[in-house]
C-alpha cells in the first residue's frame, strides 16, 4: 500500500479484513483481520502492477483491493483445509 503510513496501513488492513470476514462468513480475530487485509492488499497490488502497470490509488481504491485480496486468501485457506 504505497503512499500510506504504518498506522493508515493497519487501519485499512483491519477494515478490509473485517469486511472480508463478513463477506466470506468467516470467524477471525482482530489481529487475523489486520494481517489478512494487509497481506491481501500487498498480494493483489503486486498482481495488478504486473498485469496493468498500476494499482488503484487512494483510500477507497486500496480498501477495495485489500478486501478482494483478503477474500481470496480466506477462500484459499478454506480450500487447503478442505483437502485434509
Amino acid at each position: 500500500m504505497a503512499g500510506f503510513g504504518w498506522i493508515m496501513t493497519i487501519v485499512i488492513g483491519g477494515l478490509a479484513g473485517w469486511i472480508a470476514e463478513k463477506v466470506m462468513k468467516a470467524d477471525h480475530g482482530l489481529v487475523t483481520n489486520i494481517l489478512l487485509g494487509i497481506a491481501g492488499a500487498v498480494i493483489l497490488n503486486a498482481i495488478l502492477i504486473g498485469l496493468l502497470g498500476s494499482t488503484l490509488g487512494g483510500f477507497i481504491g486500496q480498501l477495495v483491493v485489500a478486501i478482494i485480496g483478503a477474500c481470496v486468501l480466506i477462500y484459499g485457506w478454506r480450500m487447503i483445509r478442505s483437502r485434509r
